[in-house]
């Protein structure tokens, strides 16, 4: 069956290559952005060879050109991140602006040069650069730098980067959640690392260190974005542009024995770059625990990265990515010492992913981008655990490719693509009684499923103050259950002028396939004579509107929006009684809504930077479970709130530049209590607070000092109603 499969992609992903080079139909690629503008003097008339440098605030990368005889410039396959364009001309002032370059993105800039001295430079407005004039995706942009000074992100086994910089984003029973559901996208340098499976990791994708920026993108998606859509992460890993033959070892120690440590090295010439890491953890508080003592805790792992970029020529780039990770978490328990269970939990998990890039004329790029990724969840039960000792073991293996062609021309910036993989699992579960005369149920089980998507979207600029995005998206799933889907996905961008303000608004389908996983023989035989049925998991289907608006102001750029979601056959996961292996269900359908308000600012005073995100939102499920095991009881008939429900939430820091090459970097995380029971109560408030302390010895060292929960607020973050079970906060 698995060769049939791969047969079948291998087919499809040839044809497509084939189609796409012999009809060169305009269609960017998720990798990239295009860079392009129209330089003019004070009387709108164009200005014609002024010099155009365009260079990473964070690497070597650099390029640059003159405006053309309509004072057009366009620099394509601009890698996503936090760029530095600079403008100069004989008798005009010189302009400078910083720019942020979303994967996918084209904006056109209209730079103005002030009559006068060469020396003499101007920082240009910032909205013009900082905030996405034509997008209709909501979306938030983190930094290399960000992640290394704000406090605890840079650890391991942390997705505090994220639950700091994105609002309603947040850590509960071991799972990242975000604008009320936990079903993300993982991505890198735009190629998707697919995992269908629900709740069934809890170890790290990657290791916050190796990233240089990190897009993340929540609503308003183009068609280009299909699975998982609470939330899409695409990664851009350092490159090796921000090194000259150098390494790097990274060492900590901190309380409960943790450790973070790494040890990476690069370097670059001008068609070559490689980036390259090998990290290990531990520490005795790796899990979230169901009683406030640390009890049976452990968690470490071990892990290795690497990316090679190679311009084979002017027209060609080859980029690949490689990872390898394997972690161990020990299960906590209560603190009662009569308690014997020892459960444990081995992951592993790697994915290669490779890019060729082709420019094939002037703003136009095809990307093929074949991927393969292996992931592993083991769950053991202790020798002498109580009976039933658990085994659960899960092994999924993706193997596929995306295809994307794209074109930034006039006033289009389109993009076709084909997206599939196929999927093979190996599961085998098992409860075993070890007691004299016990007995064990045990099931091995080797689905198999792929998905095929294709996907058209172009972004017009209607005029100079009006964007509209319009696509869609068709997706054919087949495993346990054969599904189609046609997502259209429409959005608008409206540029106030001479403020820069941006509105923008949405509306959009998707489909997120459903995991293989089922039961079989002896345990579906149990279930039905308890009552439980199994009912085939059938895809999630989500309709999502949106309205936002993004305020630039002295450099400052605040933005809100508000997003309603309405989805059938909701992702949800059940724990099989008190064990903590947790199966895939489907809630009938939810209600997810909410506001959203993020912060940030430019550098003030030359030596601080501010953050803030702030989300009120309500999670809400309607009816009985659709898919997965459920009982005979009668389904609600009114909204109730989903577990993972948080009406506040609030995360703002910064940091700031001492003397003596020192900084100081503070963050504050608020919630406002998740529900209680069945609701509407919800548990108390609560605030953490971290600050992290630094200073650089020459070029060559520096040191820091973190403080995690500095006001020591331990409490019970959540008490599940129906599905998360009960843990207090690390």
């Amino acid at each position: 069956m698995r060769s049939t499969i791969l047969k079948r992609i291998i087919c499809l992903v040839l044809w497509f290559t084939g189609a796409a080079l012999i009809c060169a139909a305009p269609a960017h690629a998720g990798i990239f952005g295009t860079v392009r503008g129209i330089v003019h003097d004070p009387r709108h008339h164009p200005v014609e060879g002024a010099k155009i440098v365009l260079r990473a605030q964070a690497t070597d990368w650099e390029r640059e050109m003159e405006t053309d005889a309509d004072g057009g410039f366009s620099f394509a396959a601009v890698p996503a991140g936090i760029y530095k364009l600079q403008i100069a001309k004989e008798g005009f002032h010189s302009a400078a602006l910083d720019l942020v370059v979303n994967s996918g993105s084209a904006p056109i800039l209209h730079i103005a040069l002030a009559i006068g001295a060469v020396a003499e430079t101007i920082e240009v407005s910032a909205g013009l650069g900082t905030v996405d004039t034509e997008s209709s995706t909501t979306q938030s942009t983190i930094s290399r730098t960000a992640i290394e000074r704000a406090p605890g992100n840079s650890r391991t086994n942390s997705l505090q980067m994220i639950t700091d910089f994105v609002p309603g984003a947040y850590m509960v029973h071991d799972q990242l959640h975000i604008r009320g559901g936990h079903q993300v996208s993982w991505m890198v340098d735009g190629v998707p690392v697919p995992n269908n499976n629900i709740s069934g990791n809890v170890g790290p994708q990657f290791d916050p260190k190796d990233i240089d920026t990190l897009e993340v993108k929540r609503g308003g998606y183009s068609a280009e974005y299909g699975d998982r859509t609470f939330g899409v992460f695409n990664v851009i890993p350092r490159s090796g542009f921000e090194r000259n033959h150098e390494g790097e070892v990274v060492a900590s120690f901190g309380s409960f024995n943790e450790t973070n440590d790494q040890v990476n090295f690069g370097d670059h010439t001008n068609r070559f770059a490689y980036y390259a890491s090998v990290n290990g953890n531990r520490t005795d508080l790796g899990l979230e625990t169901p009683v406030p003592q640390v009890v049976h805790d452990l968690g470490s792992g071990v892990g290795g990265f690497a990316l090679l970029i190679f311009n084979a020529s002017p027209a060609d780039q080859l980029r690949l990515v490689t990872s390898l990770r394997h972690d161990y978490f020990q299960i906590p328990k209560s603190a009662n010492s009569t308690d014997t269970t020892k459960d444990a939990q081995n992951e592993r998990d790697a994915f290669v992913n490779f890019s060729w890039v082709r420019t094939l004329g002037s703003g136009m790029l095809l990307t093929v981008s074949p991927f393969y990724h292996f992931n592993r969840a083991n769950l053991d039960g202790g020798a002498n655990d109580p009976a039933p000792v658990t085994t659960d073991h899960r092994s999924s293996l993706y193997a596929g490719g995306q295809i994307t062609f794209a074109v930034a021309q006039g006033r289009h910036n389109a993009r076709l693509g084909f997206y599939s993989y196929a999927q093979r699992e190996d599961d085998f579960f098992r409860l075993q009684d070890n007691s004299p005369g016990g007995s064990s149920l045990s099931q091995t089980l080797k689905p198999g499923g792929q998905l095929e998507a294709l996907f058209l979207e172009d972004q017009v600029k209607v005029s100079r103050w009006l964007t509209v995005n319009a696509g869609a998206r068709l997706t054919h799933f087949s495993g346990g259950v054969n599904e189609n889907a046609a997502d259209p996905r429409l959005g608008v961008a409206v540029s106030v002028p001479r403020i820069h303000w941006v509105v923008r608004a949405s509306y959009g389908r998707t489909y997120q396939a459903p995991p293989l996983s089922t039961i079989s023989g002896p345990f579906l035989n149990t279930a039905l004579t308890q009552g439980f049925k199994f009912l085939p998991l059938r895809g999630e289907r989500d309709e999502q509107y949106e309205i936002g608006m993004a305020i630039p102001l002295r450099g400052w750029v605040v933005d809100t929006d508000y997003f309603h979601t309405r989805a059938r056959n909701f992702f949800d996961h059940t724990p099989l009684g008190t064990s903590n292996i947790f199966l895939p269900v489907t809630i009938e359908t939810a209600r997810l809504r909410g506001w959203e308000t993020t912060v940030r600012s430019p550098q003030l005073y030359r030596r601080a930077h501010f953050h803030l995100a702030y989300s009120h939102q309500f999670a809400e499920g309607r009816g009985g479970v659709s898919g997965g095991l459920t009982s005979s009881q009668p389904p609600a008939k009114d909204f109730f709130f989903l577990d993972h429900d948080q009406r506040d939430t609030l995360a703002f820091g910064g940091d700031v530049e001492l003397p003596w090459r020192g900084w100081a970097a503070a963050s504050v995380n608020y919630g406002s209590g998740f529900v209680q029971g069945n609701g509407p109560a919800h548990k108390p408030a609560h605030t953490t607070f971290d600050v992290s302390l630094g200073k650089a010895f020459g070029e060559a060292w520096s040191v820091s000092v973190t403080a995690l929960n500095v006001n020591s607020a331990h409490f019970l973050l959540d008490e599940s109603n129906t599905f998360g079970g009960t843990h207090f906060n690390n």
